[in-house]
């Protein structure tokens, strides 16, 4: 005579895997969009669009974008983040 126990956990193991596959996924955006940071540090600026000018209220002026002073491109978040932490550890070894 067996008995059988109660468990909580399924006997099929789909959602271990579910779980395993969507860390791997997130680790690998993860790590494509440290990698893009580190090629291309720059993006366009959001605000000019890249131009790197702005219409005055009324449309017929161009001035500089604030944003970026004119220069059409700001440093992304990621790359702002390898700078934090490179000055952290840059800082740590003195």
């Amino acid at each position: 005579m067996s008995f059988l126990a109660a468990t909580a956990t399924p006997t099929d193991d789909a959602s271990g895997v579910l779980i395993g596959l969507l860390f791997i996924t997130l680790l690998l955006v993860t790590l494509g969009y440290a990698l893009g940071c580190w090629l291309w540090p720059f993006g366009a600026c959001r605000k000019c669009h890249g131009s790197g000018k702005r219409r005055s209220p009324f449309g017929r002026a161009f001035g500089l974008c604030r944003r970026c002073g004119g220069d059409g491109r700001r440093l992304r978040i990621g790359r702002r983040v390898i700078n934090a932490l490179r000055e952290v550890h840059s800082k740590a070894d003195r």
